[in-house]
């Protein structure tokens, strides 16, 4: 499992022209999921989210975690993060979970957010979804579960 997280200041997400998932100051969470990921995974990948270091203190280190700040998570489903662009000029998805493997350990990644208290707000899973955020710093970590 693999997510792309983003420091923001505010994120949201639109389908179909309406607004389904916005948070203000917190985590744009860009998750990926292949076909041998488990529960496990997602649940540690939720944890190192919810504990991950890089919010600025009162010395502006990156000391404070986004349940240090009290921030909430903004979760969306992206299959691309498992695209392979090594052959050719279109990438290949196969090293993405299905639908029905993908889903449910999306749910897991984002009920295992929630149980640390953190404010959730999510896309819809499968959909054409656009994304607005404000990268702050800017901070881009990417957390891949199989490296840990």
């Amino acid at each position: 499992m693999r997510v792309v997280l983003q420091r923001v200041t505010s994120a949201k997400v639109v389908v179909a022209g309406e607004t389904v998932g916005a948070i203000g100051r917190g985590w744009l969470a860009l998750l990926g999921v292949a076909p041998t990921d488990t529960k496990a995974d997602a649940a540690w990948l939720a944890e190192k989210t919810a504990y991950l270091r890089c919010f600025p203190d009162a010395e502006g280190k990156m000391n404070l975690s986004v349940l240090d700040i009290g921030g909430a998570v903004l979760a969306v489903s992206q299959f691309t993060l498992y695209g392979d662009c090594s052959k050719g000029r279109r990438p290949s998805f196969v090293g993405a979970a299905r639908p029905e493997i993908a889903e449910p350990l999306y749910q897991t990644f984002v009920d295992g957010l929630r149980s640390f208290g953190i404010p959730m707000s999510c896309g819809v899973f499968g959909a054409d979804m656009q994304v607005e955020l404000t990268n702050d710093g800017p901070v881009t970590m990417i957390v891949d579960s199989r490296e840990r």
